[in-house]
């Protein structure tokens, strides 16, 4: 499966994947993040229910602390 994350594309097995498997994938658990798929922002709650599908166009944005 091929999806675009921040303009890159990646391949990953198999035909689909939660958000939760691509944030463990990503190594991003823990961490403060958004996910934009197809231009829509994915609520967290539900990355265990939302598919990413081949051919999905991901952002990936990372708070950022300061001031």
């Amino acid at each position: 499966m091929k999806i675009i994350i921040n303009g890159i594309e990646k391949e990953f097995d198999g035909n689909s994947l939660t958000a939760n498997e691509l944030v463990n994938h990503l190594q991003l658990e823990g961490k403060r993040f958004a996910i934009e798929r197809n231009g829509e922002i994915l609520p967290k709650g539900l990355f265990a229910e939302l598919t990413i599908n081949e051919g999905d166009r991901l952002e990936i944005v990372g708070a950022v602390g300061g001031g």
